[in-house]
């Protein structure tokens, strides 16, 4: 058989050290660009089988993408949204399928992140989750692109978004979140979760609760929209928020499963029946919304799908400089909270 070529016999075609060959191969400031020209010839001539990581390095790689969450001081002790760790595993199998490794790490809005990730070749393209406040990263968000950085981040935009995004159509999902109640006969239907351009996502998930209530000949009404952020513990409180006000209300729609949780959870507590007396739909449906007693209807975020779309789009940005946005579909899916009357 014949024999593998060695970083020795690349020393000796490119007429230079085996340490030089191995500082090459490794991209190291000390080989001129000339040297290492020399060296990378000699191993594509002797057909040298290179680590992913080398190759990488030859076209100024690290064939990594990065995973950054924000990490912000919250109630439940800055826990990362379920649905997120959803997508996870199936952004580890579309790496891997596309020959790329995954680095995830939590960064502060206030630290200079991008220059440790994108300026230092840590990671060819940056994939944002959890980044909360839109009108705080903006700006971050405006200088990765003005630095050329390969990014795309989860969520919606409002407005025309910066860079590539991938997202779900969170405006139908609230919409077939609160027709599905209004067909159940319920009318005073609260809202619990954050309603503002800060926060598109939920933002957009209001428009479609407005917008449901409106084709029933509803009255959106203030009183029955709670600011609450997505965290169980901010669902007890929106909970008990409606109680202090003495508003009448017969349904929740929570913005999020953690926050529908949360508010089902002080309802009981209460001894309020669910759904006899209140029905509640959450959003995401991740794994406990099937297991809460009763089990939690929501509107289905499709996390396998988005993991694997965020890659896609975050690989395309690496290797062709393109920038694909992608709108997700939402179902729909109905448990025992809201079944009922």
């Amino acid at each position: 058989m014949q024999r593998r070529p060695t970083s020795f016999d690349i020393a000796a075609l490119a007429g230079v050290s085996q340490p030089t060959v191995s500082r090459a191969l490794n991209n190291s400031p000390s080989v001129s660009a000339e040297t290492r020209a020399r060296v990378l010839a000699a191993a594509e001539q002797l057909n040298y089988k290179v680590d992913k990581n080398a190759s990488g390095l030859r076209r100024n790689r690290s064939r990594t993408l990065a995973v950054l969450f924000e990490e912000a001081a919250s109630d439940d002790g800055g826990l990362i949204n379920p649905f997120y760790l959803s997508m996870l595993g199936a952004m580890v199998r579309k790496c891997a399928d596309t020959g790329y490794d995954l680095l995830i790490s939590f960064q502060q809005l206030s630290s200079d992140w991008h220059v440790d990730y994108a300026d230092t070749h840590r990671a060819d393209g940056i994939i944002l989750l959890g980044y909360g406040d839109y009108l705080q990263y903006e700006a971050i968000l405006r200088r990765l692109t003005e630095r050329g950085t390969h990014f795309v981040w989860w969520g919606s935009a409002p407005g025309v978004p910066i860079g590539a995004t991938v997202g779900s159509d969170n405006e139908q999902g609230g919409f077939d979140a609160t027709e599905h109640l209004l067909q159940s006969g319920r009318r005073d239907i609260a809202f619990i979760g954050t309603a503002g351009p800060a926060y598109p996502e939920c933002f957009d998930r209001w428009r479609g609760y407005c917008r449901a209530l409106r084709a029933a000949g509803i009255e959106p009404d203030n009183r029955l929209c709670v600011d609450a952020e997505p965290s169980e513990q901010a669902g007890r409180e929106g909970v008990e928020e409606l109680i202090k006000r003495g508003v009448r209300f017969d349904a929740i729609f929570g913005a999020s499963d953690v926050a529908a949780i949360g508010a089902m959870h002080a309802l009981q507590k209460l001894g309020r029946l669910i759904p006899d007396e209140v029905a509640i739909v959450g959003f995401d449906d991740i794994p406990a919304a099937s297991l809460s007693s009763p089990p939690l209807s929501t509107v289905r975020q499709d996390s396998r799908r988005a993991g694997e779309a965020l890659v896609e789009a975050a690989v395309e940005a690496v290797e062709y400089g393109t920038i694909k946005s992608q709108l997700l579909p939402v179902k729909l899916v109905v448990r025992d909270s809201s079944q009922g009357a």
